[in-house]
C-alpha cells in the first residue's frame, strides 16, 4: 500500500512541476495588472527549442538558457504590445499562443535531421533524470519528494522565495500595489511601466522553463503538442490561487495527481476507454477549481488584482 502510494505521489510531482512553475509566473504577472493568455504557445515554444537545443548540443544547460530566453522574447513582445502600445490584453495573448502553437509545430518538423525526414518526433537526447537520494530515498513517501530531477526540486525552493519576495519584501508591496492601483503607485514614485515589463517577462520565463520540463523531464522528446492544454489549466489554477504563488502548488497537484492515478488505470488493463482517461484529469481539474473558487467566492475570499486586464497610461484622466 505505501509502495502504491509513493508511486502515484512521485507522478503527481512530475506531473505538477510545470503546472507550478507557470502557475507562479503567471500569478506575478497578473499581479502586475497584465493578463497573459499566450501561456500555451510560450509553453510549446519552450518545449520544442529546449528539447532541440539539447538534442543538437547535448547541453541541458543550454537547453534551460534557450527556453528562458525564447519565453523572455514571447512575454516581451506581449508587454510591449499591452503596455507600450496599450493593445488589449487577451486579443494579445491570443495571438501569442496561436503564434505559439504553429511556429513549435513548424519547428518540430525542420529542426530533426534529414535521417528522419528532419522531424524532432521520435527522437531522444539527453534528459534530466530523477537524482538517487541515496538511503532516504527508500523511506516510503519521502522518497517521492526526494527521488525528483532537479527542475522538480526547483518548485521546493520557488514556491517559499516566490511567497516571500511577494509578501515581505519592498518590490513585492510595490507589485501588489501595481496590480491594484497603478496610478497610487506611479504618484509614489513607483516606476509602474518598467515593473510591468519585468513582470511580464518573468512570468514569459518560468512559463517557458515549465514547458522545458516536459520535453527534458516529464515525457523526454518533442511530439506535437505536448503540453496538452496546460497552458490553459494555469488560467485557472491562477484564480484557484488567488494570486498568491504559495497556493499554486495546491492546484497543480490536483492535476497531477489525477493525472497519475489515469496512469495507473491504464496500465491496470481496466476497460475504460483510454480516450476518458486521458481527459479524466482536465474534467476533474476544472470540477474541483470551480466548485472550490465558487466556494471561496461566497466567502468573499477571492479578489483578482484591481487592474488585471486595462491599459495604464500616465495622461489618462
Amino acid at each position: 500500500m505505501m509502495d502504491l502510494i509513493t508511486s502515484i505521489l512521485t507522478i503527481t510531482l512530475r506531473a505538477g512541476t510545470s503546472l507550478v512553475y507557470a502557475t507562479v509566473g503567471e500569478t506575478y504577472t497578473e499581479r502586475a495588472g497584465i493578463l497573459n493568455l499566450g501561456l500555451e504557445g510560450i509553453m510549446l515554444m519552450g518545449a520544442v527549442t529546449s528539447f532541440a537545443v539539447v538534442y543538437y548540443t547535448g547541453s541541458l544547460a543550454l537547453a534551460l538558457i534557450t527556453a528562458l530566453a525564447v519565453g523572455g522574447l514571447l512575454s516581451l513582445i506581449h508587454a510591449f504590445l499591452t503596455v507600450t502600445m496599450r493593445a488589449n490584453q487577451v486579443v494579445s495573448g491570443l495571438a501569442i499562443t496561436l503564434f505559439g502553437t504553429g511556429f513549435a509545430s513548424f519547428l518540430g518538423q525542420r529542426l530533426g535531421p534529414a535521417s528522419n525526414n528532419r522531424y524532432l518526433v521520435g527522437l531522444t537526447g539527453l534528459r534530466f533524470a530523477p537524482l538517487d537520494a541515496g538511503a532516504p530515498g527508500r523511506i516510503p513517501v519521502l522518497g517521492a519528494f526526494l527521488n525528483q530531477d532537479i527542475l522538480t526540486y526547483g518548485i521546493y525552493l520557488l514556491i517559499p522565495l516566490a511567497w516571500f519576495y511577494l509578501y515581505r519584501t519592498r518590490n513585492g508591496l510595490w507589485l501588489r500595489a501595481i496590480g491594484e492601483n497603478p496610478r497610487t503607485a506611479d504618484a509614489m514614485g513607483v516606476p509602474v511601466f518598467r515593473a510591468k515589463y519585468l513582470y511580464t517577462v518573468l512570468g514569459g520565463m518560468l512559463t517557458a522553463l515549465g514547458g522545458a520540463h516536459l520535453s527534458l523531464a516529464y515525457t523526454p522528446g518533442w511530439s506535437e503538442n505536448i503540453t496538452g492544454g496546460r497552458g490553459w489549466i494555469v488560467i485557472a489554477l491562477v484564480i484557484f490561487s488567488m494570486w498568491n504563488p504559495a497556493r499554486a502548488i495546491t492546484g497543480a497537484l490536483i492535476f497531477g495527481g489525477i493525472n497519475a492515478v489515469q496512469f495507473r488505470l491504464q496500465a491496470s488493463g481496466t476497460n475504460i476507454p483510454a480516450g476518458f482517461l486521458n481527459m479524466l484529469p482536465y474534467i476533474a481539474t476544472i470540477v474541483v477549481l470551480v466548485a472550490i473558487t465558487w466556494w471561496e467566492t461566497l466567502s468573499k475570499r477571492v479578489g483578482a488584482p484591481a487592474s488585471l486586464g486595462t491599459s495604464y497610461m500616465r495622461e489618462d484622466k
